[in-house]
């Protein structure tokens, strides 16, 4: 198989899909792996080691588009990369289809098959190619949230974990699912005071449970979002629905009460957000706005602060989806993989994904009838 990996061109993207250990386990698979010419040089992946690797480099992203039979990106493809695919390639990337229709009609049009990270999903429901990100979005929310609370960033000048004699800040997240976890861990760690919010008392339990009763917990309901975002010096953004857009949890009037200078970070923005005066993305470049007295950040690819890190955590998981589709090929490995199966959200011209089928208000077409299953 004919593996291709671009540039990420997103802003401020410094990951890579595949690093050079990856490179060499497909090329030893019988594979084929064109990368891009400084593809993963901002994070220490130079080409001399993708070539050490047996990589073949080539000059631009439409030479990598035009020999490859799959793309493996990170990020959603951008309008830029639109015109580079081929009727018919094969692209795995997180796509947020939900929140793209520009991308979905492309993918539609020029009959791409895509597998989604983010829908990728275990019988169990566990969502194995979120996890790297989330548990990295987790973590750095918080890093992000301490630093935006300085006086320097425009924050009320509050010490996450206070000192002896002064009170901690108060953290306020919002799901308690992979992101909140870890957002959790890192806030306690430097000696905040944590409240978890979820729709789901099984998954306050076991947040109860991991952190022995040091965070508070409560239902996710409008009164409690609106009684604890009125103290909550930091709020983090955690909630995820597959596949469809997340729900406005944080109305304006909420925010409109709560404390001057205090930090809203929504990490559920990449699929499209749960605070009502988030209209748009930040940026890395452009990270906050103010607006009722609280600073906003919602930088929909947060990882990317930590891309080295990142990127191998993210190659962890990854690669054995690539040898299976590279080794059964494409219809034997959806066959055989449940998780992969639910992964695929177009189909050579078809959308296969009936939750974001739904989203959208496109037909769906059930993918066991259009592979034979």
């Amino acid at each position: 198989m004919i593996i291709g990996v671009p540039k990420e061109i997103k802003s401020c993207e410094n990951r890579v899909s595949l690093i050079p250990s990856s490179v060499k386990t497909l090329i030893e698979n019988d594979n084929t792996v064109y990368v891009e010419k400084g593809a993963g040089l901002k994070i220490g992946f130079t080409d001399e080691m993708y070539e050490q690797s047996g990589a073949k480099i080539l000059e631009t992203a439409a030479d990598v588009y035009a020999k490859s039979e799959i793309i493996v990106k990170v990020k959603e493809l951008q309008k830029d990369e639109f015109a580079l695919l081929k009727n018919g390639q094969t692209v795995l990337s997180y796509a947020h289809l939900a929140i793209e229709p520009q991308l979905l009609d492309v993918l539609l049009k020029k009959k791409i098959t895509t597998i989604d990270y983010e829908t990728i999903q275990m019988p169990d429901g566990r969502l194995p190619m979120l996890m790297p990100v989330s548990e990295i979005a987790g973590r750095v929310s918080i890093q992000i949230g301490a630093r935006l609370l300085e006086n320097t960033y425009g924050g009320v000048g509050k010490l996450l974990g206070g000192v002896p004699g002064v009170y901690p800040s108060e953290v306020l997240i919002s799901g308690a699912g992979v992101v909140g976890i870890h957002a959790a861990k890192v806030a306690l760690g430097m000696g905040a005071i944590v409240t978890m919010l979820d729709v789901s008392p099984e998954k306050l339990s076991e947040a109860a449970k991991l952190f022995q009763g040091r965070v508070n917990t409560a239902m996710s309901n409008k009164y409690n979002v609106e009684k604890f975002t009125k103290t909550a010096d930091l709020v983090i953004g955690a909630v995820l629905i597959v596949g469809t857009k997340a729900p406005h949890i944080i109305t304006e009037d909420m925010v409109k009460n709560m404390r001057k200078g205090s930090v809203i970070i929504d990490v559920s923005i990449d699929q499209g957000g749960i605070v009502e005066t988030i209209e748009e993305p930040t940026s890395f470049e452009n990270p906050t706005f103010e607006k009722h007295g609280v600073i906003h950040c919602a930088i929909p690819n947060i990882p990317s602060c930590v891309a080295r890190t990142a990127t191998i955590s993210f190659n962890n998981y990854v690669l054995p989806y690539l040898l299976r589709l590279s080794t059964k090929g494409f219809i034997a490995a959806v066959k055989s993989m449940p998780e992969l199966y639910k992964g695929v959200s177009t189909f050579q011209g078809k959308l296969t994904d009936p939750v974001i089928a739904k989203s959208v208000g496109y037909p769906y077409s059930e993918l066991s009838m259009l592979i034979g299953f």
